[in-house]
């Protein structure tokens, strides 16, 4: 029964590498043809192609995304016709490709697997970047396969994802980069609220921000994961535009609200071009732009998306200090991801040492004898007694691999505290999380 079922699996994977291979193809000679549709005519059609199991709704968000990224350089007039022909096999193609997931995911879900795989996200994208010939960037293939494994999801299961809210905020912005747009978002007011939507089943998981590359670690968010017991399953990197949004100009700006990272991330354009204007932590950049939207002289730093959402003006794009601002956010749930392999996972732990000399150089030894590499420690107070510390520790590789299981063995014979808080695909800021 086992070899059976590993044979239907296998052959529905054959299935969809064979028909991922025609589309990332068709893809490439789609961009290049420029049919003279507008963006409604495209999704209007693409509408009329389709004839299920994908929804019009999911279809459409796919081909958003596609023409999002745009058309190739050397996009050429062609015949719309030729353009319509194009379309349809992508379509058809897409609609069989979801076929042949949903069957994987019933095989998959019969024996208690999740809906949502984070690892084999990965090894697909991988796949699809392989497979990429050009002139479509490998980030826009990933964007487009995002919203096709989110549809195949939907297909299945409306997953409800819990966010750090309210909409509009970068962390619904990253929860829809690692899921796509067809699963059910739903926004909570406090990181401790987006753990307890997980842990009481009324989420399937949670996205939360962790750390940003210009202020640092989120403090919330570590302290949370200290006392739940839910897992990292997945983690995504957001590049942050920061914007100030007001309904008047600078000169009559007399307040600017936001969440305290982010006036933490534009400190020192604000000290440079609206010195003396008093700020205020609000809690979250969409909210201060609901306040710009309602307070005259209140103006708001948050996202473009944000501004549009609240219909908000924009006075000053990009007035974050550092060009290179990235916030990075978990994915928090009762997954645990199974091992890629080949230093591409990265597993996070937090611990507390003994009140003794060299205790954290005893921490440190297990990882460098066995050659393991270190990519991030955080200390943290403990919250239980004065000078008592914990340290958040980011590593390469995986909590199933033999040499992590003697780390963690090792660790807890001289640590007063050891948790394992999860290990996830390590993928970069490029990858759209998947």
């Amino acid at each position: 029964m086992a070899e059976d079922i590993s044979s239907e699996m296998q052959r529905h994977r054959s299935a969809i590498d064979a028909l991922d291979q025609q589309f990332v193809s068709l893809l490439n000679q789609r961009v290049q043809k420029e049919g003279g549709y507008s963006e409604a005519q495209v999704l209007e059609k693409v509408a009329r192609f389709n004839s299920g199991p994908l929804s019009v709704d999911s279809l459409q968000a796919i081909y958003r995304t596609l023409m999002m990224a745009g058309l190739a350089p050397n996009a050429q007039a062609t015949d719309p016709k030729l353009v319509d022909e194009l379309d349809r096999k992508m379509v058809d193609l897409l609609n069989e490709r979801v076929t042949h997931a949903s069957e994987i995911g019933r095989i998959k879900h019969a024996q208690g697997a999740d809906y949502y795989d984070p690892t084999r996200e990965a090894i697909v994208m991988s796949k699809i970047a392989a497979l990429n010939q050009g002139p479509s960037s490998d980030a826009t293939l990933r964007a487009v396969y995002r919203e096709v494994i989110s549809s195949s999801i939907a297909l299945e299961k409306k997953l409800v994802i819990a966010y750090l809210g309210p909409e509009a905020t970068f962390t619904h912005q990253a929860a829809i980069r690692n899921f796509g747009v067809s699963l059910c978002y739903q926004a909570m007011k406090t990181i401790p609220d987006v753990f307890a939507e997980v842990e009481n089943g009324s989420a399937d998981y949670g996205v939360i921000p962790i750390e940003n590359s210009t202020e640092g670690a989120v403090f919330h968010s570590m302290d949370m994961l200290v006392d739940s017991e839910l897992h990292i399953c997945s983690q995504v990197y957001l590049p942050i535009e920061h914007c100030l949004v007001a309904r008047v100009p600078l000169e009559q700006i007399k307040e600017i609200r936001s969440k305290d990272q982010a006036i933490g991330q534009c400190r020192e354009w604000l000290q440079a071009h609206l010195p003396g204007v008093q700020t205020m932590d609000v809690v979250s950049t969409a909210e201060a732009v609901r306040m710009a939207a309602e307070i005259e002289g209140v103006a708001a730093i948050a996202s473009v998306h944000s501004a549009q959402h609240y219909g908000v003006p924009v006075q000053v794009r990009s007035i974050q200090d550092r060009d290179d601002n990235v916030t990075r956010f978990l994915v928090i749930g009762k997954t645990r991801a199974q091992p890629l392999g080949d230093g591409r996972d990265k597993t996070s732990l937090v611990l507390s040492l003994k009140d003794e000399p060299g205790a954290l150089e005893k921490t440190l030894r297990p990882f460098g004898k066995r050659g393991i590499n270190l990519s991030k420690i955080e200390s943290r107070p403990s919250r239980k007694k004065a000078w008592d510390y914990l340290f958040f520790i980011d590593f390469i590789g995986h909590y199933q691999e033999p040499k992590v299981q003697e780390v963690l063995a090792e660790l807890e014979q001289h640590c007063e505290f050891v948790k394992w808080l999860g290990s996830y695909p390590n993928v970069n800021s490029d990858s759209r999380g998947a």
